[in-house]
């Protein structure tokens, strides 16, 4: 009995080990996928935003955002090189912040009712522009860049090893 408890704890163990390497071998391609498409709808959308500035300052405007004409420019730029830089995997865990800083800026200024039905109404809160980006930013600053990033490929040119802290 004995015997046969510690084969299945075996068995179990080796499955698991493979199961956790199968799913890791998918997470550079994962966050690449995300860092491509959310890295460049985000560039695009400053790239309109700096060329639509009057309409984006008379929006920012009607929200009583200070400053609304240099606010303005600089969200689009923002926005534009941010996600540039997050769809090439470059200065990744910093430009997430900033992105997610900027969509909770977003929610808190254009969807404030979005945010504040987080737990009442779930699905207008992820139903608001500023949702994808905010994940996005948050996965990015969270997990990093992935293997398939210039940061990875600048880090292993210079010899510098990214620290993985496991919270056991």
């Amino acid at each position: 009995m004995e015997t046969s408890t510690r084969s299945l704890r075996a068995v179990a163990k080796q499955a698991h080990a493979w199961f956790v390497f199968a799913a890791s071998a998918v997470q550079s391609p994962l966050l690449l996928i995300v860092r491509l498409y959310w890295g460049a709808q985000l560039a695009q959308n400053g790239w309109g935003k700096l060329h639509n500035l009057a309409n984006v300052t008379e929006f920012f405007s009607g929200l009583g955002v200070p400053a609304p004409g240099a606010t303005a420019v600089f969200v689009a730029c923002f926005e534009l090189v941010g996600g540039i830089l997050l769809a090439a995997g470059l200065l990744s865990r910093i430009a997430a912040l900033g992105i997610a800083v900027d969509m909770l800026v977003a929610y808190l200024t254009a969807d404030r009712q979005a945010l504040l039905s987080f737990f009442s109404d779930p699905g207008k809160f992820y139903g608001a522009d500023p949702y994808t980006f905010l994940c996005a930013g948050l996965l990015i600053l969270a997990f990093g860049p992935g293997r398939f990033s210039l940061d990875a490929m600048l880090g292993r040119r210079i010899g510098l090893q990214e620290r993985r802290h496991d919270l056991r």
